[in-house]
């Protein structure tokens, strides 16, 4: 499975929460999540997606740390099943503990 088909995956499930999943690229900071997600209940979410056999660069875990210690939601989802699961979580309202 490519990285492409799960962000569409991903692109369609926040689209059935009523939410919008913007392509995110900052050309001063590498590493940055590929999506920003943002939900109608005020929830924004930092998400990687990585193809199943993927892996994190070392700037992308940098930036992972740093939503961690900002407090930031982030999640790297490496499946269409793992985006369907994030998707029910969000659905039924779990708290953004991932």
């Amino acid at each position: 499975m490519r990285e492409s088909e799960i962000e569409q995956h991903l692109k369609w499930h926040v689209q059935l929460l009523g939410g919008k999943a913007y392509k995110w690229t900052s050309p001063s900071l590498r590493g940055v999540a590929d999506r920003v997600v943002c939900l109608p209940d005020g929830q924004v979410w930092f998400v990687e997606l990585k193809a199943p056999r993927g892996r994190l660069s070392e700037l992308q875990k940098l930036f992972a740390a740093e939503m961690a210690r900002l407090k930031q939601p982030y999640v790297v989802l490496w499946s269409k099943e793992m985006v369907d699961e994030w998707a029910e979580a969000r659905r039924l309202g779990q708290a953004p503990a991932d």
